[in-house]
């Protein structure tokens, strides 16, 4: 088996944040290191690298697609999560021999409120025990790193900046903080998708202002935040529930209220009209 990579294209396009879109639907408000993810992931899984073989240097993959070094580092931390590829201290980032497992979430499955609520309810089965055991064994260290991202969250929703990679990176930091890095694995792998804002639209779902729903959503982390503070671990795990079913129950609503709208007397002439 050969363990050489196929020479990819040198002319590759640098990542935009918003050059990948979802089938039919915006363009996906995705992080630079997620949209890395899945070209590499799609490189491997077509054969573009035979497993077994070994991935361009990380200088290359900077200079291949445009990217700083924290964003590759961050997409091979990922695509490590996700079974693709090992890592080898210093000799390289090799396929995994066995192409990845069988678990597997395409973020082009996405683009509908039934699936991303779908992995709402995943998200609420693992999220709410993670909760609990971070308050059980977060270090101050690890509450200050939680604080900063609901400060810096917070901060970006006045001056109108991207909230999604801090809503991430306040999830991911809970995962950390349980002690359990399968949990921490997992939310790697599962990366900005798993915020719903990024396939849908969901402060217009919510009939609500941008700014006061993105509040709302910190309000919901403060509370998280605070049980984990007090090592609440009941609090905690409640506290995450209520927080990821609320989207869920959002999004539950849009969805009822648009089959109901679709199934209206003349619904498909007047689509059909306009």
């Amino acid at each position: 088996m050969s363990s050489t990579a196929r020479t990819p294209p040198a002319h590759r396009k640098p990542l935009a944040a918003a050059s990948l879109r979802a089938p039919g639907g915006p363009p996906r408000a995705q992080s630079l290191a997620q949209q890395l993810v899945e070209r590499l992931a799609a490189q491997v899984r077509r054969g573009d690298f035979a497993p077994g073989a070994k991935l361009p240097t990380e200088a290359g993959i900077i200079a291949a697609y445009g990217v700083s070094r924290t964003v590759v580092r961050e997409a091979i931390s990922r695509l490590s999560a996700m079974g693709l590829v090992e890592t080898r201290h210093g000799i390289g980032t090799f396929v995994h021999q066995g192409g990845g497992g069988n678990f597997n979430i395409d973020p082009a499955e996405l683009a509908t409120i039934v699936e991303v609520m779908a992995l709402l309810e995943l998200r609420i089965s693992m999220e709410a025990e993670a909760a609990g055991l971070a308050a059980a064994r977060r270090t101050d260290a690890q509450l200050k790193s939680l604080r900063r991202a609901l400060g810096a969250f917070d901060a970006n929703v006045d001056n109108g900046g991207d909230t999604v990679e801090l809503d991430f990176r306040f999830h991911l930091r809970i995962a950390e903080a349980t002690g359990n890095r399968y949990f921490a694995h997992l939310m790697s792998y599962l990366g900005t998708m798993i915020i719903p804002r990024t396939r849908v639209n969901t402060a217009s779902l919510a009939q609500e202002d941008r700014t006061e729903y993105l509040r709302r959503v910190n309000r919901e982390h403060e509370d998280i935040c605070a049980a984990i503070a007090r090592r609440d671990q009941n609090g905690a795990r409640l506290a995450m529930r209520t927080h990821l079913a609320n989207s869920r129950d959002r999004l539950q609503r849009a969805h009822e209220a648009a089959t109901v709208a679709a199934a209206r007397p003349g619904a498909g002439s007047r689509r059909r009209a306009g």
